[in-house]
């Protein structure tokens, strides 16, 4: 539908399409939604999207999304901090949180090296890890927590190469995940298992 009665209605369908799997249809259905819904609802959720712009953080430990300079997980003291769960993206922390197996922290990469995408390792936060392990003195551990594909293990693999001189134990996830999985759509007991079977990274 090209033609709409309205050039506001049409910048916000235009809006709402530009999300992912959202299509013209779903998106022109969600904005004549919200033009049902009283003005102070339509303004808290503007409000609420217009904040993810202007007010969100990132952990200046470990990356993970905040309201602050640290986000909670880092700032808890009961966690073990001697454990470092190295994570694609902070969809992966919820999925491990999810799961109430882990209590130690965490380190979001925000990527995974890929090449034929134009991502390389100073993309990452490979580096600000590299500090991490350095400053703990050896007294570490670092679970590769990343999906099994070819980008994942050369990931992997080139953060291993990094690190391993200042002698952290490096662990990776057992394979109850497939090779090629994402943690992303890992089901609860199936990654708990996989973090609990967790066993020592072959480079």
């Amino acid at each position: 539908m090209n033609d709409y009665p309205s050039k506001t209605l049409q910048d916000a369908v235009e809006a709402i399409g530009s999300l992912p799997g959202v299509g013209s249809r779903s998106s022109l259905r969600l904005a004549l939604h919200l033009l049902r819904q009283p003005k102070e609802n339509v303004r808290h959720f503007a409000a609420a999207i217009a904040a993810l712009a202007d007010d969100i953080h990132y952990c200046e430990n470990c990356g993970m999304v905040c309201d602050g300079e640290l986000c909670g997980i880092c700032a808890d003291s009961t966690r073990d901090h001697s454990t470092i769960c190295v994570v694609e993206s902070v969809r992966d922390v919820l999925s491990i949180e999810a799961t109430g197996q882990y209590g130690g922290v965490y380190h979001v990469l925000g990527g995974i090296i890929s090449p034929i995408d134009g991502v390389g390792p100073s993309d990452l936060t490979i580096d600000r890890l590299v500090e991490r392990v350095k400053e703990a003195s050896g007294a570490v551990e670092v679970i590769l927590a990343l999906s099994g594909d070819v980008e994942g293990e050369t990931t992997s693999f080139y953060i291993y190469r990094q690190i391993e001189a200042f002698g952290p134990r490096v662990t990776t996830l057992a394979r109850g995940l497939g090779f090629g999985d994402d943690l992303e759509y890992a089901d609860s007991l199936t990654l708990g298992r996989s973090l609990a079977g967790r066993q020592p990274f072959k480079a």
